[in-house]
């Protein structure tokens, strides 16, 4: 599967971004990670399939929001309310299967797109 992400840019704080994330193929687990300079990788936001049922990192409830488009093998996540400390390498993961509750927290995909930077200024 090959994911490509896009939509990052720079904004400034309080504004709203979308970012999108074309997949090659049907996946049942996606989700969103970030990477800021000098620290580890950290979970966003990801969402099953079927259901749809979604999940969030405490730092971005109720400004992020992630979806899915199934014709379009597409994932969105829609950030609102921006901070300076949403800065960073966002990208997108996927697997085929439908992981566990306990694995979707976790860099555990299989397949990651390459990164697309959104950087918020104060």
């Amino acid at each position: 599967v090959q994911l490509q992400a896009s939509g990052g840019g720079l904004v400034q704080a309080g504004d709203s971004l979308r970012l999108s994330c074309s997949a090659s193929d049907v996946t049942y687990s996606m989700a969103w990670f970030r990477q800021s300079p000098g620290k580890e990788r950290e979970f966003v936001a990801a969402i099953r399939r079927p259901g749809a049922s979604t999940y969030y990192a405490d730092s971005v409830k109720g400004r992020f929001t992630i979806s899915g488009d199934d014709a379009k093998n597409t994932l969105y996540l829609q950030m609102n309310s921006v901070k300076p400390e949403d800065t960073a390498v966002y990208y997108c993961a996927a697997n085929r299967n439908r992981l566990a509750l306990s694995a979707i927290w976790t860099p555990v995909y299989n397949y990651w797109g390459q990164g697309t930077l959104v950087t918020v200024s104060s």
